[in-house]
């Protein structure tokens, strides 16, 4: 039987703050719109540019080490630069005038905060923090239910660096 890959790598910066809400179950998510850019040459020898908006759905998740929708909040704040690493999602749903409604997501697996923001190095040379979640739980996207739990803990200090010993 063959295997099946969904895996997205994103590096931009945050279009605005990110909203976090608590599910009716209790679980947390944060939402938050994440800016790639590329730029070219066109036949013409202009330089072109063309912005991409990736919306971000980090939840926390039962039993993960770390949660990432606190981290998201706490740390993250418009035009913070990360890295995000996830897979997409689709949704539908009937809005209030029973009309279907679809979106594109990309659920937040990993998350490293670039740069010298509230997340980064003090020196504001390059670094990072990251935050992950050790075991991935799966969702319920067309109900758009959460993938965690009923209870979680305070935030269990998310952002200690793991990679000392990297010589860059």
């Amino acid at each position: 039987m063959s295997r099946s890959l969904n895996k997205v790598q994103l590096i931009g910066n945050l279009g605005k703050d990110p909203e976090v809400r608590s599910t009716t179950g209790g679980s947390r998510v944060a939402e938050f719109s994440l800016a790639t850019g590329r730029s070219w040459t066109g036949q013409g020898g202009e330089k072109q540019e063309k912005t991409e908006w990736h919306r971000c759905i980090a939840w926390n998740a039962k039993g993960a080490g770390q949660q990432l929708a606190d981290v998201v909040e706490k740390y993250l704040k418009k035009g913070d630069k990360c890295y995000v690493e996830g897979q997409i999602e689709y949704r539908q749903w009937q809005d209030k005038d029973g009309q279907t409604r679809y979106t594109t997501e990309i659920r937040v697996r990993e998350l490293i905060m670039l740069g010298g923001g509230r997340g980064g190095d003090a020196d504001g040379e390059g670094g990072g923090s990251r935050a992950r979640t050790e075991r991935p739980a799966k969702a319920a996207a067309a109900s758009g239910a959460g993938a965690g739990g009923e209870d979680f803990k305070d935030f269990p200090g998310a952002l200690e660096d793991e990679d000392d010993d990297l010589p860059f």
